[in-house]
């Protein structure tokens, strides 16, 4: 509460300053008038009630106006706070009446608190819509109909408060997911890891050798900039192991890499690619060669290697000398100096999402197929993905994974199995899969989607895009104008023009947001 009261406090300030011309206008309009109104004490009283709701009102536009409803990661901090805070299962809390103490609160979602940027107003407004509103087949299914978007593709609308199904069209028709396979991922990865679960890399010492053998936990985010921010630092792990060692009288010693948590092919199917780095379980800023954080970049041939250099550059720059370090093995025996974890694995499913980042995907992947008994590899990791999926009941019929980022173009999901995964992180009852939908990158303002609904539905569509050569894809989540939480997915393949396709997804998932449909 008093850091949410630090950050409000200089809004309200800026507020009130813009608000005071205001106020002095209304005080001025509502100053007595003893002349007309011969009661004039209680008239008094009723002025400054309604004077007093009117300041306050306009106050309160103002510190809205200011501070606005997103931060930069496009997450409401201050209800996610508030819930926190709570420590309600629910991840946002909406002030809803209706909901009994101690009960679990509703999903999040980017409730209808914008107007569409360039749009009308009532695209997102949160009016009723009348009684007898259009059938969903009526608005949906002429603007999916059209030759943008292929020859062949699904769509299905749930409400996500009832699991009721809306809108079908070839629901059950397996398509090429492209990148809403991370959804998959994510529910898969939370489910069998758990929200709260960190990966861990460590330095650890041979007793009997005295080689020091850096050890790779399979942490997608590990960092080795100078601002690791809320990333595990590699240059923290160097400190920590050379303070360690300079304790124990060491300064030189013999370095190692240990990457054997993953096992299988490093090299994804589609080879060398700048979308996605060599899959290890050591690996530090997701092998760029460049200073980028998302989106393609070139790629280091041996992320592992890469990373154990960097290692010992920062051991040298703490006074340990190494030797040039090569792949091995810790034993059992080996002694922990110094470790470093990942943020909690609710903020790599957001990252993932958000940026639709294939790195993470694919180590979350490789994660889940440890936890699921299954081995950390490519295949591994798909069959743990489908086994976690079944286990929680999604529709799988159709369903074949084949990597956990949604590169592979044998990846097949039905338009059912993105909405079922969509609402099942949405049930109260199962809080731990709330990221799933706080992740999903928010219309015209962050990831994937910043750039994407600039004149419609703006701060209202919340949704996970996918785009592969002849395949455009978008699976999220809208408030309609009666208010309901709704959870679509569009699947379209052998799309010929990757711009009109994606205009026309945008524009169907507009139209849900606004139609207030039956």
């Amino acid at each position: 509460m008093v850091r949410l009261a630090n950050a409000v406090r200089p809004r309200l300030a800026r507020a009130a300053t813009a608000a005071k011309p205001q106020v002095a206008r209304l005080r001025r309009g509502l100053r007595p008038r003893p002349l007309h109104l011969p009661r004039s004490r209680t008239v008094r009283t009723w002025q400054y009630t309604a004077g007093a709701a009117t300041v306050g009102l306009a106050l309160a536009v103002g510190v809205v106006t200011v501070a606005g409803p997103w931060d930069a990661d496009g997450q409401r901090t201050a209800e996610r706070d508030r819930a926190a805070a709570l420590e309600q299962p629910g991840g946002a809390d909406h002030g809803s009446s209706a909901v009994q103490a101690g009960a679990p609160r509703p999903a999040p979602s980017a409730a209808p608190v914008l107007v569409g940027l360039g749009g009308a107003s009532d695209v997102v407004g949160t009016r009723k819509a009348a009684p007898g509103g259009k059938p969903f087949s009526d608005v949906l299914g002429p603007l999916l109909d059209v030759s943008a978007l292929g020859g062949s593709h699904a769509a299905v609308v749930v409400d996500v408060s009832t699991g009721k199904r809306l809108y079908g069209a070839d629901p059950d028709e397996p398509l090429t997911p492209a990148s809403t396979t991370k959804l998959a991922t994510a529910v898969a990865a939370l489910s069998a890891l758990g929200a709260d679960h960190r990966f861990t890399t460590r330095a650890a010492l041979e007793p009997d050798t005295g080689e020091l053998v850096l050890v790779g936990g399979g942490d997608p985010t590990l960092t080795a900039r100078q601002d690791a921010g809320d990333w595990a630092s590699l240059r923290t792990l160097a400190t920590r192991t050379a303070e360690v060692l300079h304790k124990r009288g060491i300064d030189q010693v013999t370095l190692s890499y240990d990457t054997t948590l993953f096992s299988g092919p490093a090299l994804h199917p589609i080879g060398v690619n700048e979308n996605l780095a060599r899959v290890s379980a050591l690996t530090a800023d997701e092998g760029r060669t460049d200073d980028s954080t998302s989106g393609p970049a070139t790629r280091v041939t041996d992320p592992a290697a890469s990373a154990a250099g960097k290692f010992a550059a920062f051991l040298q720059g703490a006074g340990i000398k190494t030797t040039s370090p090569g792949p091995s093995k810790a034993t059992t025996r080996a002694e922990t100096l110094a470790t470093v974890s990942s943020p909690p694995l609710s903020a790599l499913i957001e990252r993932m999402l958000t940026h639709s980042d294939n790195d993470i995907a694919e180590a979350l992947a490789r994660q889940t197929a440890l936890a699921s008994g299954e081995p950390a590899s490519f295949s591994g990791g798909a069959k743990a993905i489908a086994t976690q999926l079944r286990k929680l009941g999604m529709p799988m019929s159709g369903a074949s994974f084949h990597d956990g980022s949604g590169l592979n173009r044998a990846d097949k999901v039905t338009a059912d199995l993105l909405t079922a995964l969509l609402a099942k992180a949405g049930d109260p009852h199962r809080p731990g899969l709330r990221p799933v939908l706080t992740g999903l990158p928010v219309a015209g303002f962050t990831g994937t989607l910043a750039h994407r609904y600039t004149d419609g539905a703006a701060g209202v569509v919340r949704a996970k895009t996918g785009t592969l050569t002849g395949v455009n894809t978008l699976a999220g989540t809208v408030v309609d104008s009666d208010g309901r939480l709704l959870a679509f997915a569009f699947l379209a393949s052998d799309t010929t023009n990757p711009f009109e396709a994606q205009s026309a997804l945008d524009r169907t998932a507009t139209a849900l947001a606004g139609c207030g449909c039956r």
